[in-house]
């Protein structure tokens, strides 16, 4: 729900994409809690679903977004040497060879990047540019921040293929290098490998032997296992900006294990694979199971034989460090080493900036995501994550401001809309504008409220309104009715809180008893996931031991502080104060312990009056 589906690093995520992310990064962290006892039982699952965090991106038309999308994008200094490889145009009769043409343009592209003396821009911004219509060249190039492009067409026919590519000074249109090649099929890593150092020289780089090397090596020797790996690479890509991004990534893994079966020394599909292993694993906790792990590893293990000194075994190793065990140190240490052969792979500074914000090191954090974006400038969901990052340096403005410059790349984006509505409810206490963005889909399209229900149900608590939380509840159907990263309350549980607010004590114990029920499978499926265990009451201190403060300040603190939700509902002030006051001091506070959440959110109601309490709520109020 709203800001928690921004994945906290999860790529994809509102918060992860996760992914951190929301993904973990990468994870979608969301969460509420409760304790044991008769007064818990309406709290044992007010955690119900920390234990899968899931970055979703909506679309839906909106004034505000169509204002954001008129607002100039940001300046930016444009190198000589920095460029962008637009998506080729598939010229084959064939329309299945769409996905062939992409991997043509993603491997002169992936050789291009490469080249510690190019700035080169990320593939996830330059496919929102489709081949085979007019094309605003300057235009792009100034929402890129690159002084050159390289457009191209890719014919392919039997046993034969044309690659034509040329490179274009997108500040006045000149012409610099056109060419066309025309040969057989099998010469098609070689055409790639040429265009890219063509390309290079024309633009007077340096190119060290390591990075000529690198350019020239094929990826594979079978092309039908090419064909496979550039259709599950394209799958994964756009994973991160659908709703139903599971049947996506699952569809790519089918795909990478037929290609690594056809050629078993396909390197690059190996990394795809364990990437596509994380995400179900770590970056939206969906699949965060012992056996999704084990086939992570296995995926790392096997690029590992093949390349063992690659940047992008480096890569694929900090991943799963990071995403599979958490092991920030180890991960750090191999994104250090992946840097020197990856110099324009904005996945460095964004994993780094995840891992430091984890840390607690939100300020060298930010200066990541944000050299993250200067080589990925569409990114819609590296843009949400900084605007979190914002959030929990407490700059809520600047929180707005990274969702507006997202809301300007994608002006249909129901999620970030809500998100960027949120804001307001935390900072301010505000939830009238969250409710004018409900308000608007609702009169535009209302049968996609339901991507923002979640914020409505949340806005009808606040607002102590049981009956907009029950309209909320039926546009929310069987998706969670509130999460925060990987703590997410289920649809049950969110039945029980309006029962609560209207004293149905009997209609409130049914829903959060078949909340609980809910929550104690994930808990036997992830035993040992931290958030899952925080949602039941009884063993809230394991889950505090499994995501301690000092590891991972993001989870730690919200387990704290759901905790403290635990404690509020079990009659304990003293606890819940204590519990309070320490998620207070961690350096990431969650949307709970925002002053608008403290101020209006029934959660609390039972610390209203305390002195203590009041005092923490004061202390939060916007200056």
């Amino acid at each position: 729900m709203g800001v928690a589906r921004i994945d906290y690093h999860s790529r994809a995520r509102l918060y992860p994409r996760t992914p951190e992310g929301i993904k973990f990064e990468g994870d979608v962290d969301r969460r509420i809690t409760r304790k044991t006892g008769r007064k818990l039982t309406a709290l044992v699952v007010i955690i119900a679903a920390i234990a899968a965090g899931v970055t979703v991106f909506r679309f839906l038309h909106s004034q505000q977004g169509i204002e954001a999308a008129k607002q100039p994008p940001l300046a930016v200094a444009i190198e000589s040497k920095s460029i962008a490889v637009l998506p080729f145009e598939n010229l084959s009769r064939d329309p299945d060879n769409a996905f062939f043409t992409d991997g043509v343009q993603d491997e002169i592209l992936t050789g291009l990047a490469k080249i510690a003396d190019l700035k080169v821009i990320s593939r996830t911004s330059v496919m929102q540019y489709k081949s085979g219509v007019a094309r605003n060249l300057r235009k792009i190039g100034e929402e890129l921040g690159v002084a050159h492009v390289v457009e191209g067409s890719v014919q392919r026919a039997a046993n034969k293929i044309r690659v034509i590519a040329q490179l274009i000074d997108a500040r006045n249109d000149a012409h610099l290098w056109p060419q066309t090649y025309d040969r057989d099929l099998a010469d098609v890593f070689a055409i790639q490998s040429e265009i890219a150092k063509a390309i290079a020289d024309q633009l007077q780089a340096k190119l060290s032997p390591n990075e000529k090397k690198a350019i020239e090596q094929p990826p594979t020797t079978d092309l039908a296992a090419f064909d496979l790996y550039s259709r599950a690479k394209s799958l994964l890509l756009m994973a991160g900006f659908s709703v139903t991004y599971g049947p996506d990534v699952r569809k790519a893994i089918e795909l990478l294990d037929e290609a690594v079966k056809r050629d078993p020394s396909f390197f690059d599909a190996y990394c795809q694979l364990a990437y596509a292993h994380e995400y179900l694993y770590g970056q939206t906790g969906s699949d965060h199971t012992p056996a999704r792990l084990a086939l992570a590893e296995a995926a790392v293990q096997a690029a590992t034989r093949l390349r063992p000194d690659a940047a992008e075994t480096h890569l694929a190793r900090a991943q799963y460090l990071y995403y599979g065990l958490r092991d920030y140190a180890g991960a750090l240490a191999e994104l250090e080493i992946a840097r020197r052969g990856l110099p324009n792979d904005p996945r460095l500074f964004e994993l780094t900036g995840y891992i430091l914000r984890r840390r607690g090191q939100h300020e060298e954090g930010l200066r990541n995501l944000q050299r993250a974006v200067e080589l990925d400038p569409r990114n819609f969901f590296t843009l949400q994550q900084i605007a979190l990052s914002y959030q929990f340096l407490g700059r809520y403005a600047d929180s707005v401001a990274a969702m507006d410059r997202a809301l300007a790349i994608v002006p249909d984006s129901v999620e970030t809309q809500d998100v960027r509505g949120l804001f307001y409810l935390f900072w301010k206490a505000d939830t009238r504008t969250p409710r004018q963005a409900i308000d608007a889909i609702l009169a535009q399209e209302p049968s996609a409220i339901g991507v923002a229900a979640d914020t409505w149900f949340l806005c009808a608590l606040a607002d102590r309104d049981p009956a907009a939380a029950e309209r909320a509840l039926f546009a929310v159907g069987d998706n969670a009715c509130w999460s925060e990263g990987v703590i997410t309350l289920s649809h049950s549980f969110g039945e029980g809180l309006p029962a609560r607010m209207t004293k149905d004590e009997a209609r409130a114990r049914t829903a959060f008893e078949a909340a609980r029920v809910q929550q104690e499978k994930i808990v036997q499926a992830q035993p040992d996931y931290g958030p899952a265990l925080c949602v039941l009451g009884l063993i809230g201190r394991r889950a505090i031991a499994l995501a301690p403060l000092e590891k991972d300040v993001v989870n730690g603190s919200r387990v704290l502080q759901y905790f403290a939700i635990t404690a509020t509902w079990a009659a304990d002030k003293e606890f819940a104060l204590q519990q309070l006051e320490a998620g207070l001091r961690a350096p990431a506070a969650s949307q709970m312990l925002s002053y608008g959440a403290l101020k209006l959110l029934p959660f609390w109601d039972p610390l209203r009056g305390d002195p203590r309490f009041e005092k923490i709520v004061q202390s939060l109020a916007p200056k």
